[in-house]
């Protein structure tokens, strides 16, 4: 998945790598970075569609009050991704539109 983000890290730590799958792409990212950070340095736009009208959106406030973030993290739908620290091997996908209704949510692993 090419980089094409103009997300830029501060230096204000180590960095500490852990592996996470976005859209089934491996890529490197700080293990204190949020999954809406992961999202935004692999260079992911959009990172999701609205139910009703399929407007794409992107992590936007990345302090929870939007939802602009939601993601689906290890098969979790409605996930705000600015609210979840990366894990290794986490896999977060794209939220294109509303999730199943007819599939029972899935409980978040932690």
């Amino acid at each position: 998945m090419p980089n094409a983000s103009r997300f830029e890290r501060l230096p204000t730590r180590s960095f500490d790598p852990v592996t996470v799958f976005v859209e089934g792409h491996a890529i490197e990212v700080d293990s204190h970075d949020t999954a809406a950070a992961a999202v935004l340095a692999a260079g992911l736009m959009p990172s999701r569609t609205t139910p009703a009208s399929g407007s794409k959106r992107a992590p936007y406030c990345l302090m929870g009050a939007c939802f602009e973030c939601l993601l689906v993290i290890d098969g979790v739908a409605n996930q705000q991704g600015c609210l979840v620290k990366v894990q290794d091997r986490m896999q977060i996908h794209r939220q294109v539109g509303a999730r199943d209704i007819h599939e029972p949510p899935r409980e978040a692993t932690t």
